[in-house]
C-alpha cells in the first residue's frame, strides 16, 4: 500500500511540474508585482485544487465531468478569463510609460490569491483528472473517499512547493524585472501565453 502511494505521489509530482496556465498567472503576478503578490497567486491555486477536490469527493465534480453542456459552459468561462488576463497584459505592455511607476505602487493593481483561485475554478480539466486519472491512483483496499482527499491534498501541497519555489526563483531576479523595458517583454510574453492557452481551452473538445 504503501509503494503505491508513492507512485501515486510520483505522478502526481510529475504532472505538477507540466507548465499551464497556473505557471503562466504566477509568472504575471510575480514579475508584475512582487514576490509576496505571486506567491499569493500560488496559495490561490492550491486552494482551487482543495475546493475541486472537495467536490470530487463528495461526487459534484462526476457530474461535471459527465456534462457535456456544463463542461462546456466552465471551459468557456475559464478561457474568457484567461483571454482576459492575456490580453490586459498585452494592452499593458503598449505603453512603456506604464512600466516607468514605482513597482510597490504597480503592484496593486496585479491580481493576488483571487486569480489563482479563479484560474482552478474555471478549468474543467481539473474536474475531469481528478474524477477520471486521481481515482485511478487510489491504492488497492484503500477506502476511495478517504484516499482521493489524501491524494487531493498531496497534489495542492506539491503544486504549492513548486509554484513557490518557482516564484523563489523569479524574485532572485527581481532587479532584472525592475527594468521598464524587460517588465514590458515579460508582460507581453506571458500575455501571448495566456491568450494561447485561453484559445487552446476555447477550441478543445471533452476528452
Amino acid at each position: 500500500m504503501v509503494s503505491a502511494l508513492l507512485t501515486a505521489t510520483a505522478v502526481l509530482a510529475l504532472l505538477t511540474l507540466v507548465p499551464g496556465p497556473d505557471m503562466a498567472v504566477v509568472t504575471q503576478a510575480t514579475v508584475s508585482g512582487t514576490r509576496t503578490a505571486g506567491l499569493k497567486v500560488a496559495v490561490g491555486v492550491g486552494a482551487g485544487l482543495l475546493v475541486w477536490g472537495a467536490l470530487t469527493v463528495a461526487g459534484l465534480s462526476a457530474l461535471l465531468a459527465a456534462s457535456a453542456e456544463a463542461y462546456t459552459a466552465v471551459k468557456l468561462l475559464g478561457a474568457a478569463y484567461l483571454l482576459y488576463l492575456g490580453l490586459s497584459a498585452l494592452r499593458r505592455s503598449r505603453n512603456l510609460v506604464h512600466y516607468a511607476a514605482d513597482v510597490s505602487t504597480a503592484a496593486h493593481r496585479v491580481p493576488t490569491m483571487r486569480t489563482g483561485i479563479t484560474t482552478n475554478l474555471l478549468n474543467p480539466k481539473i474536474a475531469v483528472f481528478y474524477t477520471g486519472v486521481l481515482t485511478q491512483l487510489v491504492p488497492a483496499g484503500w477506502p476511495v473517499g478517504p484516499a482521493l482527499a489524501l491524494l487531493v491534498g498531496i497534489h495542492a501541497a506539491l503544486t504549492m512547493a513548486w509554484l513557490s519555489t518557482y516564484v523563489a526563483l523569479l524574485a532572485r531576479l527581481r532587479t532584472t524585472f525592475t527594468r521598464p523595458r524587460v517588465r514590458r517583454a515579460l508582460d507581453r510574453v506571458t500575455g501571448t501565453v495566456l491568450v494561447g492557452f485561453g484559445t487552446t481551452i476555447a477550441l478543445q473538445t471533452r476528452p
